[in-house]
């Protein structure tokens, strides 16, 4: 059964457990920590749960003399009020560069993070004392800014993570004024470097992945809009399941790789990706938004195919990389065949076909989930189908059917499906005892 890489500190703990008890010998406990990128001697020390009361410690630490400071912000003179953050700032920075020099990583890593939400008060009190700027997310930007250096010279994932996640904030309450934040890739590119080189972090991994998507949908919308407001149309939607097709192969193509940090990242991008993908097929599984598509007024065409062709493109490469074409050719046909039925049948009949379609793929897709997890041993696979063919039935039973005897025969058919799953499931485990 395959493990899900995300406990692997209990599994050191486990296999450490294992060599207490010789059960294995420390060097099988080593190797086998080593296959999923765990640190078996790190699970016998208190490193990491110091670490977090350290890192907590700091962070309300500093949330504490921040709102000192705010409380008797107007009694204090403007002169002490800004040299005063300065010299907070540039101590605690200093004094975690002293560490980092010392070669202690993770104590300079947290002073960093502590010195940045000081740096950022900073910013926020001083300009305010001053009147500066009228533009509430050039503060902000700046702070988000000054963080990214110093995650990038020490290495370190979750000072990267500040710095990435305060740029997620100002992007969007940039958009939400109606701006287009032109520098957002320096931020990308700069978390990316940090995940090349750095230790396992999942976390500034989805956020790298989110800000990408916010990134290229509002790069679409200022491309395409007419006036100030960002204009998000019918291409959009389009343009979200290329991107999400290609993700999903492009965790596979991670997950092909030697490296346990990226079989890490592929594993939790190919679970999110098939959470959204069937978030999506539900909504589409109704007429209402086949018809909206269908009567939409697509004015921008051409580029919405061209990225298609290329996030399709790539997408092909990789399942050809990865040996995954079989899916990625029936995703993207039906993909292909949905997306030239709505651009060029104008009959709003159609809907009702396509609406069909696409709980007759929901349904097999939900199928091919439960067989996989039952092949494969992997249980979100399974649970995942599961819940895709329920949530199915469900929607079918409230939108079309709403009657006993319908709602019956539906559920019989259900129930046919998930006891000849689990008697398909009995069968295969048989089947592996006596091999």
């Amino acid at each position: 059964m395959r493990l899900i890489r995300l406990l692997k500190n209990d599994m050191a703990r486990e296999a450490a457990e294992w060599v207490d008890e010789e059960i294995i010998s420390e060097s099988q406990a080593e190797k086998i920590c080593e296959r999923y990128g765990a640190d078996y001697h790190q699970s016998k020390s208190h490193v990491f749960g110091y670490n977090v009361l350290i890192g907590l410690g700091y962070l309300f630490l500093g949330l504490a003399l921040i709102i000192l400071l705010g409380a008797n912000w107007d009694e204090i003179p403007r002169a002490v009020r800004m040299w005063g953050l300065i010299a907070l700032t540039m101590a605690v920075q200093g004094l975690a560069l002293r560490q980092y020099l010392s070669d202690n990583r993770s104590g300079a890593a947290s002073l960093f993070f502590l010195g940045n939400f000081f740096y950022g008060a900073s910013i926020i009190l001083i300009a305010q004392v001053y009147h500066l700027g009228e533009h509430m997310p050039d503060g902000i930007f700046w702070w988000a800014l000054g963080c990214l250096p110093i995650g990038l010279l020490i290495n370190n994932a979750w000072v990267t993570l500040q710095s990435a996640l305060l740029a997620v904030i100002w992007f969007l309450v940039e958009v939400n004024m109606g701006f287009y934040p032109a520098l957002m890739p320096l931020f990308i590119i700069g978390s990316l470097i940090v995940l090349y080189r750095s230790e396992r972090s999942i976390m500034l991994f989805l956020t790298v992945v989110v800000s990408i998507g916010l990134w290229v949908e509002y790069t679409l919308a200022t491309l395409w809009r007419d006036g100030r407001h960002f204009d998000f149309s019918a291409e959009h939607v389009v343009v979200t399941v290329s991107l999400f097709i290609l993700a999903y192969l492009f965790s596979h193509w991670l997950a092909s790789k030697q490296s346990s940090v990226a079989k890490d990242y592929g594993s939790v991008l190919a679970v999110w990706s098939l959470r959204f993908g069937l978030i999506i097929m539900a909504v589409m599984s109704f007429e209402d938004p086949w018809q909206e598509l269908i009567t939409a007024e697509w004015r921008h065409v051409s580029d919405m195919l061209i990225i298609v062709a290329v996030c399709l493109s790539l997408s092909l490469w990789l399942a050809y990389r990865t040996k995954k074409l079989v899916p990625a050719g029936a995703i993207s046909a039906f993909f292909i065949i949905a997306l030239i039925v709505v651009l060029v049948v104008e009959d709003h009949g159609v809907a009702l076909y396509l609406q069909v379609l696409s709980n007759i793929v929901l349904v097999t897709v939900g199928i091919w989930l439960v067989v996989r997890g039952i092949h494969g041993g992997i249980s979100h696979y399974f649970f995942l189908g599961v819940a895709s063919i329920l949530v199915t039935a469900f929607m079918r039973y409230i939108d079309l059917i709403g009657d006993y005897i319908g709602g019956a025969m539906l559920f019989l058919v259900l129930a046919a499906v998930l006891l000849g799953a689990a008697k398909y499931w009995k069968r295969h485990q048989a089947r592996e005892v006596l091999s």
